[in-house]
């Protein structure tokens, strides 16, 4: 067993976690580079990302003397792992490989990291990060119903021409383009919106934000603890728009044209969220949260029910 668990590990997981990570260095070095062209700056080189985490990880770690130790070091590592099995799962299913009922467990791991963030905060006791820490809950709170709305639309668009085994595996949806219809464009939208808030950019950013709360979730992190942090940030950049693209633009392929496309909608998925970040201001926690709620909650209700409507009169469009 042990010999399984160890070439699994290098032939699969450290593979997986390299190729992950160069990506989300690369694609954390585009949001920056973006938004400094927009702001008429000219930005970080390509490999700045990367230097300030070893930067970090080289500097001193420092614990406040109120903080709960086990729960303040434990939160960056459990945020990890979450998004490092997200996008795990999300390889192999562009691989062809699949379990059932991954779709659930991969909206179980997009919400570790933010869960994480929480803890951690938390646990600082510090008061700004503790008004941090509620503004993240409260976020959390108003996107996670609309966000699961979004991908029921895509599992009851696709629920009609998969098998049951197949209804809830990632494999089998990303087969298909739920986008390419109005209840799955619909869907795709507010799940972006979703994303961006997952990902803790503006319009979003209000647990972090540096000119208010000064950083919120992150004030009392630093060192390699903050390290952990970041590359988690980096990672989830990559996790989360390659989760919308599985389910919802038709997947990623292994080879040929269609690892070309898959790539081409990771970073149109990307450059949305880009845009949607360097386009608007910060709003206020209520804002979010009567955003999400009643706005895109309803909305997403309509889309179910479309949904529906068009599996069960034969209307694929719909």
């Amino acid at each position: 067993m042990m010999e399984v668990l160890t070439n699994l590990f290098w032939i699969l997981i450290f593979p997986g976690f390299v190729f992950t990570l160069a990506v989300g260095l690369l694609a954390s070095w585009l949001v920056r580079k973006v938004s400094a062209l927009v702001q008429y700056r000219v930005g970080p080189p390509v490999y700045q990302p990367a230097v300030d985490v070893m930067k970090l990880m080289g500097k001193e770690i420092l614990i406040p003397e109120e903080a709960h130790r086990a729960v303040f070091v434990a939160a960056p590592l459990v945020g990890l792992s979450g998004v490092l099995l997200l996008a795990a799962m999300l390889w192999l299913a562009g691989a062809g490989v699949a379990f059932v009922g991954d779709v659930i467990v991969a909206i179980y791991l997009m919400v570790l990291p933010s869960l994480a963030l929480i803890l951690g905060s938390s646990s600082s006791g510090s008061p700004h990060a503790s008004v941090g820490a509620a503004r993240e809950m409260k976020l959390v709170m108003g996107y996670e119903l609309p966000l699961i709305l979004a991908f029921i639309v895509a599992v009851v668009k696709t629920a009609g021409v998969l098998e049951p085994a197949e209804q809830l595996s990632l494999v089998a949806i990303a087969q298909h383009t739920p986008v390419a219809s109005i209840s799955g464009a619909l869907a795709f939208i507010v799940a972006l919106l979703c994303v961006q808030a997952k990902l803790g950019f503006v319009p979003f950013d209000i647990a972090e934000s540096e000119t208010e709360v000064a950083s919120g979730v992150m004030i009392e992190y630093s060192g390699a603890l903050l390290a952990v942090w970041k590359l988690m940030q980096t990672l989830m950049l990559v996790a989360l728009p390659l989760f919308l693209v599985v389910v919802f633009l038709g997947g990623v392929g292994t080879s040929g044209w269609a690892l070309g496309g898959g790539i081409g909608k990771y970073v149109i998925v990307l450059v949305l969220v880009i845009l949607i970040k360097n386009t608007n201001p910060r709003v206020r926690i209520d804002q979010a949260m009567r955003f999400f709620w009643c706005y895109c909650g309803p909305l997403l209700v309509a889309a179910v029910i479309l949904a529906m409507l068009g599996n069960y009169y034969g209307l694929t469009w719909l």
